[in-house]
């Protein structure tokens, strides 16, 4: 599989919608993780990334224009045992609490879907980066857009090698109703430090429809972890 340039990746479609970047860095001491979110309503364009703890929520940029929270304020990132859990939604917790009972990730999203929002019905996307820097990535979809029928999909990577990942988004492109991602992640290129790394992303993102970016290394041979949140409300 080839290749590809992240940078070019993002820059390219308009409206990836929300998507997770794992792999492990150009110089092979950290893992690597990076999550966005963008909008084009109102409502999901009101948000920002707040740390919590290890972890990370989602908060109203202003409380008084929120409408509905139900698909759009969650947990994206929580930490486990030097596990890094990353998702889109409140899947988040559900890994978080199986994986906690030493049931597996393909346990927990074994009893979730898709996002119950038709005629979009946006996949559920998620991930775990391992203390030692292997990581798993899944996307929930619909069956060709029949909200009866759930596509599961899991990948897994072992021993990544430096300065590669893998992308995973909910949207292959900008449309209405918007069409789910297609395939496997991506394999990209991860370069840089995490500010540069973090710098590429962000400024990757459609100006108009990006809304937050969090991105984190974690050095694989210590567990220390460094983070950047970036929002584009301030």
């Amino acid at each position: 599989m080839e290749l590809l340039c992240l940078k070019k990746e993002l820059e390219q479609n308009a409206y990836p919608g929300r998507g997770i970047v794992i792999g492990k860095s150009e110089d092979g001491k950290h893992g690597v993780i990076a999550y966005f979110i963008m909008g084009r309503s109102e409502n999901s364009r009101n948000r920002v990334f707040v740390a919590d703890g290890e972890g990370l929520r989602t908060e109203a940029f202003d409380p008084a224009k929120l409408e509905d929270p139900s698909l759009i304020i969650y947990a994206p990132v929580r930490v486990l045992e030097g596990s890094n859990i990353v998702t889109n939604g409140d899947q988040t917790d559900t890994v978080y609490d199986f994986m906690r009972e030493g049931k597996t990730f393909a346990d927990a999203l074994r009893t979730r879907t898709f996002e119950p929002d038709g005629p979009n019905w946006t996949p559920r996307i998620s991930g775990v980066l391992a203390p030692n820097g292997d990581y798993r990535l899944s996307i929930l979809k619909s069956d060709d857009g029949r909200p009866e029928g759930c596509r599961r999909y899991f990948y897994e990577y072992t021993s990544p090698a430096a300065g590669e990942g893998h992308l995973i988004h909910t949207y292959r492109e900008n449309g209405n109703p918007i069409p789910s991602f297609e395939g496997e992640p991506k394999r990209v290129k991860v370069v840089g430090d995490i500010d540069s790394f973090t710098g590429l992303v962000w400024n990757a993102l459609n100006a108009d429809n990006k809304v937050s970016l969090f991105t984190r290394f974690v050095e694989l041979s210590t567990g220390h972890t460094e983070t950047r949140i970036v929002n584009k409300n301030k």
